[in-house]
């Protein structure tokens, strides 16, 4: 058996065995849990029937969370002519094109989201193999394909969050910070909950959410009820 921390150990006999925890006591769980010396993100893991190897089975998108993700996340626009001036404005920490395209070609990565404009993806699309794999490549389902790269930048900038089902059928992302206050906590979880719920494919049978866990960066998860997600209220 692995060992784990003295922290870890503690943190986890505050978590009942075979316990499903409702949204408002398992976020001030997860607070009490963040027992690390830096401000943990607070993650959420959806377990999805569905089987990705399938198109139509695939759930992917994004969503702007209202208080967002604690993370201020670096944006890189590729663009040209009147749409550089717009992205800039609107907070985009890099913006180009082919410049942009050969110093990432050469190695460089010091970026978060990747925005492009149709016009310039014949020329990001020689980025593919190394944007792909680490989920950076522009994407119109997410948003990040779009000739509007002001709204773009300005909704990344505000804590959008993009999701998408792993090969298991996991979907994971952050929610915020520990700081965070449980109202802000349980206002992401909402909105991430709704979201996921929305995006159920059609071709989805059966029980569509298996199972839903929140945790902290070092803390251990907290099982959450999944027969009340459907009926999340501020009243929670």
């Amino acid at each position: 058996m692995a060992k784990v921390g003295k922290k870890y150990a503690e943190a986890v006999k505050l978590i009942e065995a075979g316990k499903f925890y409702e949204p408002v006591e398992a976020i001030e769980l997860v607070k009490k849990t963040a027992t690390a010396n830096f401000d943990e993100t607070v993650e959420i893991a959806f377990n999805l029937n569905v089987d990705p190897k399938y198109a139509d089975q695939q759930v992917r998108g994004a969503v702007v969370l209202p208080h967002g993700t604690g993370k201020t996340k670096r944006v890189l626009v590729f663009a040209k002519g009147d749409n550089i001036k717009a992205a800039e404005e609107a907070g985009a920490d890099y913006v180009g094109s082919e410049e942009l395209v050969s110093k990432i070609q050469g190695g460089w990565s010091d970026f978060d989201v990747v925005v492009a404009t149709p016009d310039m993806m014949g020329q990001v699309g020689r980025l593919g193999k190394i944007l792909g794999p680490k989920g950076l490549m522009p994407n119109p389902k997410v948003g990040t394909v779009t000739p509007d790269v002001a709204r773009a930048v300005n909704e990344i900038k505000a804590g959008k969050i993009e999701y998408r089902t792993d090969k298991a059928g996991i979907v994971s992302c952050s929610i915020g910070k520990a700081s965070f206050d449980e109202e802000k906590l349980l206002d992401n979880y909402r909105t991430i909950v709704d979201t996921i719920i929305k995006a159920k494919p059609v071709a989805a049978k059966g029980q569509y959410i298996k199972s839903v866990t929140l945790s902290a960066t070092m803390g251990p998860g907290v099982p959450l009820n999944v027969f009340k997600l459907s009926a999340v209220s501020k009243e929670q």
